[in-house]
């Protein structure tokens, strides 16, 4: 392998950072418009946001209650919290920094003064007029920046380590959405509530911004069974968990000594394609979500072994 490791782990953190950021903008984004949506009576909240991130610990040593604000802070600008999005940008931009040989100058450009701008502007994420702007525009700037890499960086080894950081890093997005979304949004539903329910799994298919491609596909009113195959299953969506592996098996293909790392994708692959999603209740879906994201521990690990 003509790339050295050092280089190609920088490369994998920087995707693996800028697709982290992307999705807790999305994540705060949406979970701000369905409080908007759901009735006063329903106590959702924005504990579940840090649950998102396993954080919830680390979250009550530093804030009182998980309030809106609170919970903002602490997700988008606060850099005590490794996982929030000035952290994961920040790391995006020091990896950067330090391969700006490697890739093309603009994206460095680009990924600096995403950075720059997200924390100068950082104050207006805390009021709701604000915060959509705010957290559209690192969106957009991380799409931006996935784009420069697609259309001007060499498709060499390189690009391959950053594609598999990328998809491995929203095949367990993809996976925490869904878990602590699905359980915590209505847990105990009663009857005239369940209109409801309906909002939830769109707020599911719109923190993975899946929702219209999932209109287009099924043409049915939304139900939890076609959501869950959709955002597992689905080949073709990019956000979605099987997509993700597929990629990810694609990239590790390209690259030498991965037999050991294709074996566990294709094992956790079939485990995921033989589920029976329709039969699972809340439970046994929590528990195979634990199993995924098992797997992907296990695919990460071996990536590290073989090539860092």
């Amino acid at each position: 392998m003509s790339m050295l490791s050092r280089v190609a782990n920088k490369i994998n953190w920087m995707a693996r950072y800028l697709e982290r950021t992307e999705n807790t903008a999305r994540i705060i984004n949406v979970n701000t418009h369905l409080l908007l949506d759901l009735p006063k009576r329903v106590r959702l909240g924005w504990e579940p946001i840090i649950d998102i991130t396993s954080q919830r610990n680390h979250f009550y040593s530093l804030y009182e209650e998980a309030d809106e604000n609170s919970v903002v802070r602490f997700m988008v600008t606060d850099m005590r919290n490794p996982d929030s999005m000035l952290s994961t940008l920040n790391m995006a931009r020091e990896n950067t920094r330090t391969i700006r040989d490697i890739i093309p100058r603009e994206v460095w450009e680009q990924v600096n003064t995403l950075y720059l701008n997200s924390k100068a502007n950082a104050r207006s994420v805390t009021t709701q007029r604000h915060r959509y702007d705010y957290l559209r525009s690192i969106i957009t700037g991380v799409q931006t920046v996935s784009g420069m890499l697609a259309g001007t960086m060499t498709h060499d080894e390189g690009y391959e380590f950053l594609r598999l950081g990328r998809n491995l890093e929203r095949a367990d997005m993809t996976t925490r959405i869904i878990d602590v979304r699905s359980a915590s949004l209505l847990p105990d539903m009663s009857e005239d509530l369940s209109p409801f329910e309906n909002l939830q799994w769109v707020s599911v298919l719109k923190s993975l911004t899946a929702y219209q491609m999932y209109r287009r596909q099924v043409r049915q009113r939304i139900r939890r069974q076609d959501v869950l195959k959709f955002l597992f299953q689905e080949e073709q969506f990019p956000r979605s968990f099987y997509h993700a592996l597929c990629q990810a098996n694609s990239c590790l293909s390209n690259l030498p000594r991965s037999e050991k790392t294709l074996k566990l994708l294709a094992k956790l692959q079939k485990k995921l394609l033989d589920a029976k999603l329709e039969e699972f209740d809340q439970g046994k879906l929590h528990k195979f979500i634990d199993e995924l994201q098992l797997g992907i521990i296990k695919i990460n690990d071996s990536i590290d072994e073989t090539y860092f």
